[in-house]
């Protein structure tokens, strides 16, 4: 079975992540979607909020599993079996920074990492970006998934 795992903090889940994850389960069995805990962060949604939130997307995908995890990346590969890390790349900037990782993720434990280019309609979207226009009162329908527009605002 080839599964992957798309690690990130999903701090919201937004449109930009949906188009690599939808775009990805053509190429594989399994996609573990894993929120990654950094307790040195500050998030907006507590990790429960966020596993909902996904859970909520992909309710009807039997494909998809979540999880959270501590640590590295490439343990959390180890410790599931898989081989693959799923990235999604929006510009150069991206890739220079997730290539450094992916190689040190192959150095370290033999993991390869699949990356997808995000679409030109999402590529400019990230969980920053949404969360400051949602502290700022502005609308973000437009940029994160229908279904958990009403889980933010009640949360």
């Amino acid at each position: 079975m080839k599964a992957a795992v798309f690690p990130g903090s999903f701090d919201p889940i937004t449109l930009g992540h949906k188009d690599i994850i939808d775009r990805a389960l053509p190429l594989f069995d399994q996609l573990i979607i894993a929120i990654g805990v950094n307790v040195d962060k500050k998030y907006m949604f507590d990790t429960k909020a966020r596993m909902q939130m996904i859970k909520l997307v992909y309710k009807n995908e039997p494909k998809i599993k979540v999880a959270q995890y501590k640590g590295l990346t490439v343990d959390f590969c180890h410790d599931h079996g898989l081989n693959f890390i799923l990235r999604g790349l929006r510009n150069p900037a991206d890739f220079e920074f997730e290539k450094a990782i992916a190689q040190t993720n192959r150095k370290l434990g033999d993991v390869e990492t699949v990356f997808l280019l995000t679409g030109p309609e999402t590529s400019f979207i990230s969980s920053s970006i949404v969360r400051d226009i949602y502290h700022n009162g502005g609308d973000i329908s437009s940029l994160v998934p229908k279904e958990i527009i009403p889980l933010i605002t009640q949360l």
